[in-house]
């Protein structure tokens, strides 16, 4: 059992216990009655009555007279100018990545020259032309030297090469080198497509260029990506002194009897200030140059006629 019921329960006992003994103790003992006893006692005199002062209540104090709060003086807060909207950085569109194309011609391929100088086409040497498209690239590479007894009064060897992007307008050449006899030579040319610039290495000079502007041997492989050929175009080229527009004309087709077979061409010829290019292309061959014709400013002709058309030996 609780404790405190415990102690609640004692408690009520006792009382209990008390209240009976006490009762039994009142009935076990009545008291004695005590004797009468009458005394006569003169009432008290009446005391005159105690005047009650009247108070008068004291006058009110008048309510003091609350001042008006003071307000506290304004301090003028200066206007916040509101922030200018911070300009969102302009998001440049990136420069569209032009679509690659497909070679017009075969992946890697090779064409070899004979060359002849004069109307008496006198045997003087021989030539190469080179190229290689893969990943959307091209690499073109040509060389010119003299044979037979033309080496006796002066031998010599010229290289060219063209590096650059193939694209779906054509060639975009990036590079081009010239070597003299093995040693590389400052008539060569740097495109800068980002600055749409060339930059000359033989005048150290740069010029704007467009779109589909070459250089002195990528302009023969661009022939085969330009629109109206037919009908004569304008193309820009890069030679080793400085940047010329080639106009160039259409004399019209012919058949072209070589070592190799009879080609159907298309004949065209560009005419600059100092000398005169014409060009043989082969309609059935992706345009391959199949002739080259150089007419310098003294008049002297060189003929490049194509004699072997195949695959570069590994």
């Amino acid at each position: 059992m609780p404790r405190a019921l415990i102690v609640a329960f004692c408690a009520s006992l006792a009382l209990h216990v008390a209240a009976l003994v006490g009762l039994q103790i009142d009935l076990a003992q009545p008291p004695e009655r005590p004797p009468l006893l009458a005394e006569l006692v003169m009432p008290p005199r009446p005391q005159p009555a105690e005047e009650k002062k009247t108070e008068v209540p004291l006058p009110a104090r008048p309510p003091k007279a609350k001042s008006p709060p003071v307000a506290p003086a304004k301090v003028p807060i200066a206007p916040v100018p509101e922030a200018e909207p911070t300009p969102r950085p302009e998001v440049v569109a990136p420069e569209p990545i032009p679509p690659l194309a497909a070679p017009r011609i075969a992946g890697r391929g090779v064409m070899r020259f004979r060359v002849f100088r004069g109307v008496q086409a006198m045997e003087v040497g021989r030539a190469e032309h080179e190229w290689e498209f893969a990943e959307g690239r091209y690499r073109l590479t040509a060389f010119i030297e003299t044979t037979g007894l033309a080496v006796l009064f002066k031998s010599v060897r010229i290289e060219q090469e063209s590096q650059g992007k193939l694209l779906a307008g054509g060639l975009r050449p990036e590079r081009f080198i010239t070597r003299r006899n093995g040693v590389e030579t400052n008539e060569g040319a740097e495109f800068d497509w980002a600055a749409k610039e060339v930059a000359l290495a033989r005048s150290g000079s740069r010029h704007p260029v467009t779109e589909g502007a070459q250089d002195l041997l990528s302009f023969y492989y661009q022939l085969a990506y330009l629109p109206g050929l037919a009908e004569g175009t304008t193309l820009g080229v890069a030679t080793s002194r400085k940047f010329e527009h080639y106009r160039l004309q259409v004399v019209g087709e012919e058949l072209l009897e070589t070592e190799v077979e009879t080609f159907r061409t298309l004949h065209l010829k560009v005419q600059t200030e100092t000398n005169t290019t014409e060009l043989w292309v082969a309609l059935d061959r992706g345009l391959l140059p199949v002739k080259i014709r150089h007419i310098d400013r003294k008049g002297e002709v060189f003929d490049q006629i194509v004699n072997e058309i195949g695959t570069p030996q590994q």
